[in-house]
């Protein structure tokens, strides 16, 4: 059930969560599936509700800085450095996890990822539930293993079902997930690129970003990195405007069931046909990472069978846009 979040329902999910059931939670990335995060057997039945394989980690929510030690056993000077300038918002840092917590969310490993969000609802639950006694919830988005992230709340219903306790915070503001970085190898190490660019975290905590094998030692598992995933039913193909442009007017007529995302239409005015259906992708790195899985579902909704999509350009503002579209095209 879909619930306004007002103080009541806030009040009810935060007691869900205390008795070990799940709730769907908005965060200004993308819609999470919330458990206690210290309650192995209510992060289970994430892994079961999502069909999501249980050595693939979760990333725990947590209120506040306050509760890095419950989870973490250190934090490096360069992550606290990221944790000051970035905390709350789209920021998830890898760290060397307390022996005996939250270790279903681990996926067995001895790292844990940490974010504190900075949407209204999610701080509003994660201070009631900590009232509580819940010290941080494992909220990994809110739809089935390896398909499109939820953006708003009846994404979430359609993908779990009306059984599911929904927080409804509105459309989420960014619309892909947090940026990853990896503290547990002694330099920062970017694992998922998202809305907090590379030039972003370098400022912040005065240190190069490594990518995630540069460095002997493996990069831990994380959530989200596997390389298909957030696709949709539809082929993802990726493209040039030109080729896309070529292709269409080589089938003419003959396009059907098609759906184009690109910046600039490609018909030259001259018609699309009753086959294709395009959707103009913002110039803007920012509004197309907002407008990203709400136009992938749209598109699945309109039963094309694929979905050609511009591929924007290769800067460090579009390296999120360009990495969540990789891996549905994978």
């Amino acid at each position: 059930m879909i619930l306004s979040a007002n103080d009541a329902a806030i009040a009810q999910a935060a007691q869900a969560l205390q008795g070990g059931q799940l709730v769907g939670l908005p965060t200004e990335t993308v819609y999470g599936l919330a458990a206690n995060a210290t309650d192995d057997a209510a992060v289970a039945r994430i892994f079961v509700a999502k069909g999501r394989p249980a050595d693939h980690p979760l990333i725990v929510h947590v209120a506040s800085a306050d509760q890095v030690p419950v989870f973490a056993a250190q934090v490096p000077d360069f992550a606290q450095r990221l944790i000051q300038a970035f905390w709350p918002g789209p920021l998830t840092l890898i760290l060397p996890r307390q022996p005996g917590v939250a270790t279903a969310s681990a996926g067995g490993q001895d790292s844990i990822g940490l974010r504190c969000p900075s949407h209204p609802v999610a701080q509003a639950l994660l201070k009631a539930g900590l009232a509580l006694g819940v010290q941080g919830v494992s909220a990994p988005s809110a739809n089935r293993f390896g398909r499109v992230s939820p953006t708003t709340a009846v994404h979430v219903q359609s993908e779990l079902g009306p059984d599911l306790l929904i927080l409804d915070g509105g459309e989420c503001e960014v619309g892909i997930e947090s940026t990853i970085v990896d503290c547990t190898r002694g330099e920062p190490v970017l694992l998922r690129p998202g809305h907090i660019t590379r030039p972003q975290i370098e400022a912040a905590c005065a240190r190069a970003l490594r990518d995630k094998d540069a460095l002997a030692q493996a990069a831990p598992r994380a959530s989200g990195t596997l390389e298909s995933h957030y696709a949709p039913r539809a082929k993802v193909r990726l493209m040039s405007a030109q080729d896309i442009a070529a292709k269409l007017q080589a089938l003419g007529p003959h396009a059907h069931n098609l759906g184009v995302w690109s910046a600039v239409r490609p018909d030259d005015g001259a018609g699309l046909g009753a086959g294709v259906v395009w959707r103009a992708q913002p110039q803007m790195a920012e509004e197309a990472a907002h407008a990203l899985f709400s136009v992938l579902r749209d598109l699945d909704a309109r039963g094309v069978q694929q979905i050609w999509v511009q591929l924007p350009p290769d800067t460090p503002d579009w390296e999120g846009v360009r990495d969540r579209l990789q891996r549905a095209a994978a």
